[in-house]
């Protein structure tokens, strides 16, 4: 008897859809480069409101959104999976809206929501320092002294009556 390998198995069923990075199997979706595979069975799975795969995907690096987006809508469709409005909110929340004009943005126009809230590496050498009690502090919006500094300095000011 011969047994085959499940990768074997898995190379001679026909694709239901495909990609350029994702194909969407009779058993599942699969992202074609790193062979990550999401279960047909759990592909509906929400956090609340939100989808949970749009959001755990945009923690990968090697995931892009628009191809994702369009193979899990494919996969909805071919599993009879019914989609909302929570949806497109799920990809917005992991992965950002599309960017306009100064955003930065990844190849594919999105802002990653990582990017947005990891705290940027500080990118010179310059060393923070603290004021010495000499120098003072200047406080209030905009550089401008708060009242009671303001009363306490009256040296210069004159009024007229």
């Amino acid at each position: 008897m011969i047994e085959l390998h499940p990768d074997d198995i898995r190379a001679t069923v026909v694709p239901l859809f495909q990609n350029a990075e994702w194909t969407v199997l009779p058993d599942g979706l699969e992202h074609r480069a790193s062979g990550y595979f999401i279960d047909r069975d759990v592909i509906g799975m929400r956090r609340g409101d939100l989808w949970e795969w749009p959001l755990q995907l945009a923690e990968k690096s090697w995931c892009r959104p628009l191809p994702l987006r369009e193979a899990f809508v494919a996969a909805l469709n071919a599993f009879a999976i019914p989609r909302d409005a929570n949806l497109a909110a799920s990809f917005a929340t992991g992965f950002g809206l599309k960017a306009g004009p100064g955003s930065v943005k990844a190849a594919d126009d999105f802002v990653i929501l990582g990017d947005v809230l990891r705290p940027k590496r500080q990118t010179s050498n310059a060393v923070r320092k603290r004021a010495s009690a000499s120098e003072g502090r200047v406080s209030g919006r905009g550089g401008r002294l708060s009242a009671p500094q303001r009363a306490a300095d009256v040296s210069g000011q004159r009024a007229a009556l």
